[in-house]
C-alpha cells in the first residue's frame, strides 16, 4: 500500500514539473532551437572589421554587419532553425537573382567570375567604367531597375530577386529597405565603405564568396592580392600628397586622415595631407569631410603632388580645368611644378584594384610616373 501510494505521489510530482517547465507542451524547446546553437569556428580576416561570420553545423553561418545586423545563411535543401531572432534576417540559398544596390561591390563578384548571380543593378550602363558589367548590360543580362531610393519593384518581383543589397546610403531612405522586406526581398546592407584599411574594402569578397558557395575562389583571390601588395614594401619618400575635390558650392572635400584613400598614399610612401593636426575632424563615421578653400590653401598648398577626384563631379584633362574652380589653386606648389594628378572613373568602382591604386602612386612619389604613361587609376593633367 505504501509503495503504491508513493508511486502516485512520483506520478503527481512529475506532473507538476512538466506544467512548471513547459516540458511536453507547445513551450517545449525544439533540439533545432538556434538559441541552444554553438558555433564551430569563425571566418578569418586579416584587416576586414566591419562584418564577421560564425560557422556553424550543417553549413549554416551566421553574419554580423557592423557590429549589429546580423543574417543567418541557410544552405540549400534546409531550413532556418526555431528559436530565431526576429532581428535576424534569413538568407536562403541558393542566392543567384540579386539586387545589388552598392555599385562599389560589383567589382568583388567580378573578381569572384559571378557576375551571372546579379540579375538587377541600382547604376545605369552610362555609370559603370568595368568592362564585363557593361557587356552584360548591353547583353541584357543584367538589368537596370531605377536608383537606389527608387527601385522597379514590380520588376524585382518578376525576377523573383533572392537579395538586394545596399549601401549604406539606404539608411537616408529607410522606406525603401522597409518596402523590399514588405514584399519578402532580404537587405543585406554592407558596410565596407567604413573599412580604414583599402585591403579591407577588399576583403568583403570573402563574405560575398560565402553567400554564393564560392569561399575557397574568394580565399584564392584574395590571398593573391595580398602577396601582390606585400611584395610592393614601399620605401617613405617624404613626399606630400592631397587628395580632394571642389564641390559646386566651392567647398573642398577632403578625405579624412586614416581612411582607405590615406592609408594607400602612406602605403605607397607618401604623406597624406591635410593632416589630423590640421583638421577638426568631425566625429561621424564618414571617411570624408569638407573645408573652406582657405582653410585647404593653408593646408595643402605646400604638397609635392596633388590628385583631383574626379569620380565625383567629372573628368578633368587640364591644369587650367582645375584651376577655374578656384583661383586660389595657381599659387599651389604641385600646379606650379606640373605634379598635377587625377583619378580615372573607375576608381571606387574597381574595389579589386587596391594593389594597383598603391602601385600607382608609388610611381608617382618616387618619379616613376614621368618616364610612363601606364597607370591604371590615374592620369596626369596637362
Amino acid at each position: 500500500m505504501m509503495r503504491r501510494l508513493n508511486e502516485l505521489l512520483g506520478f503527481l510530482l512529475l506532473g507538476v514539473c512538466f506544467l512548471l517547465t513547459g516540458c511536453g507542451s507547445s513551450a517545449q524547446k525544439s533540439a533545432s532551437d538556434f538559441s541552444d546553437w554553438k558555433p564551430t569556428g569563425s571566418m578569418e580576416l586579416q584587416y576586414a572589421d566591419q562584418f564577421s561570420v560564425d560557422y556553424y553545423d550543417g553549413g549554416y553561418a551566421l553574419i554580423t554587419i557592423a557590429k549589429q545586423n546580423q543574417y543567418l545563411l541557410v544552405p540549400e535543401g534546409k531550413q532556418a532553425p526555431q528559436g530565431l531572432s526576429s532581428s535576424i534576417t534569413v538568407l536562403q540559398q541558393p542566392l543567384d537573382n540579386i539586387y545589388l544596390a552598392a555599385s562599389s561591390a560589383m567589382d568583388l563578384f567580378d573578381g569572384l567570375d559571378a557576375l551571372p548571380a546579379i540579375a538587377m543593378t541600382s547604376t545605369a550602363e552610362k555609370d559603370w567604367s568595368l568592362p564585363h558589367v557593361t557587356q552584360a548590360m548591353q547583353q541584357g543580362r543584367l538589368q537596370y531597375v531605377g536608383k537606389y531610393n527608387a527601385p522597379d519593384y514590380e520588376t524585382l518581383l518578376t525576377k523573383n530577386c533572392q537579395l538586394a543589397i545596399e549601401s549604406t546610403m539606404i539608411t537616408h531612405n529607410p522606406e525603401v529597405k522597409e518596402q523590399l522586406e514588405k514584399v519578402n526581398i532580404p537587405v543585406l546592407v554592407e558596410h565596407s565603405s567604413y573599412e580604414s584599411h583599402p585591403m579591407g574594402r577588399m576583403e568583403w569578397i570573402k563574405l560575398y564568396g560565402l553567400l554564393l558557395g564560392k569561399t575557397d575562389e574568394a580565399e584564392k583571390f584574395f590571398d593573391e592580392k595580398v602577396r601582390q601588395l606585400n611584395e610592393m614594401q614601399a620605401a617613405d619618400t617624404g613626399k606630400t600628397v592631397a587628395f580632394f575635390y571642389i564641390s559646386s558650392t566651392g567647398s573642398v572635400n577632403v578625405r579624412k586622415p586614416g581612411d582607405y584613400v590615406s592609408k594607400m598614399i602612406d602605403m605607397a610612401g607618401g604623406s597624406y595631407v591635410p593632416t589630423a593636426q590640421q583638421l577638426k575632424v568631425d566625429d561621424n563615421a564618414l571617411s570624408t569631410m569638407n573645408m573652406q578653400m582657405e582653410a585647404f590653401y593653408a593646408a595643402a598648398k605646400d604638397a609635392d603632388y596633388i590628385i583631383y577626384n574626379s569620380t565625383i563631379e567629372g573628368d578633368l584633362q587640364t591644369i587650367s580645368q582645375l584651376t577655374q574652380k578656384s583661383s586660389l589653386l595657381k599659387d599651389f606648389k604641385a600646379v606650379q611644378t606640373g605634379n598635377v594628378w587625377c583619378t580615372e572613373k573607375n576608381m571606387f568602382q574597381q574595389t579589386t584594384g587596391a594593389a594597383d591604386m598603391i602601385a600607382d602612386l608609388n610611381r608617382i612619389v618616387t618619379g616613376q610616373a614621368d618616364q610612363t604613361d601606364q597607370l591604371t587609376f590615374l592620369h596626369r593633367l596637362k
